[in-house]
């Protein structure tokens, strides 16, 4: 399994996605989830990857060699898409097919397998603001919406209540940044199939070009924001009152309660 998660804010958009993939606790791996489409100036485009390893990737070459839509004769890819909804659609159906072609016909062995998978699709092209979709493995999507300037894929519960408390649409695009990776810390410490090296990548509006990075195990920022947060959240669960029923509650009385005081 993995994490994804990418939030859309005032000032851009940023995406991050961890690399560990595991089928069984004994046959653990890393593999990257972000992929970046980059034409300076022109699109900057980023695509995270959650489920079915060999349904992703076969979907993401799809992508790379060309998708013909319904509505069109021609191959589309990521580069050439004029819109990052139209990215969206040549993204759904190159993962709608995959999957579909992958479970017909249907047989007990194809029924078997693991063919979830959904992408997160982000970026900006130019004439275009930034935007943030969710990609179903059945090919449909959402849009990120400024109510909930947010979207994940993957193990995302954990990291979901930070989130949810703590970002909003006009956060700056650095404190999204920090909101995000506290949210991986949060999932890393509670599920094992999440874990580094985290990828990331920011991209701020208008800009066309997006900023990324690798965050490793080690990570000097990334541990001493872990260390941090594990410290406010004790602070802060020890500054808050007792239940007041329990600070009231008269002491028991000797030899009651119990099967022992009969």
């Amino acid at each position: 399994m993995t994490y994804c998660v990418g939030m859309l804010v005032d000032e851009g958009l940023a995406m991050i996605a961890d690399t560990r993939t595991n089928a069984g606790v004994d046959n653990i791996s890393s593999y990257r989830k972000l992929h970046t489409w980059s034409v300076p100036g022109e699109r900057v485009l980023a695509v995270c990857t959650a489920g079915s390893l060999s349904v992703t990737q076969t979907a993401l070459a799809r992508v790379r060699e060309g998708i013909v839509l319904s509505d069109s004769d021609a191959p589309e890819t990521l580069e050439t898409a004029p819109t990052l909804f139209r990215a969206a659609q040549i993204l759904g159906h190159a993962l709608a097919t995959v999957r579909a072609t992958i479970n017909t016909p249907p047989t007990p062995t194809a029924d078997g397998l693991n063919v979830n998978a959904s992408i997160l699709l982000g970026g900006q092209i130019a004439g275009g603001a930034p935007g943030l979709y969710l990609i179903y493995g059945q090919g449909n999507f959402i849009a990120c919406g400024r109510d909930t300037p947010y979207l994940q894929i993957g193990e995302l519960k954990y990291g979901k209540p930070i989130l949810d408390r703590a970002l909003r649409a006009d956060t700056p695009l650095s404190e999204a940044v920090k909101l995000g990776l506290i949210s991986f810390d949060s999932t890393i410490r509670s599920n094992i199939a999440v874990g580094p090296p985290l990828d990331l990548i920011l991209i701020p509006r208008d800009a066309l070009a997006g900023e990324a990075r690798r965050l490793e195990a080690d990570d000097p920022y990334f541990r001493d924001l872990g260390r941090r947060w594990s410290e406010a959240l004790a602070a802060a669960h020890r500054a808050m009152p007792n239940p007041p029923w329990l600070e009231d509650a008269p002491p028991a009385a000797a030899g009651t309660g119990g099967a022992g005081g009969r």
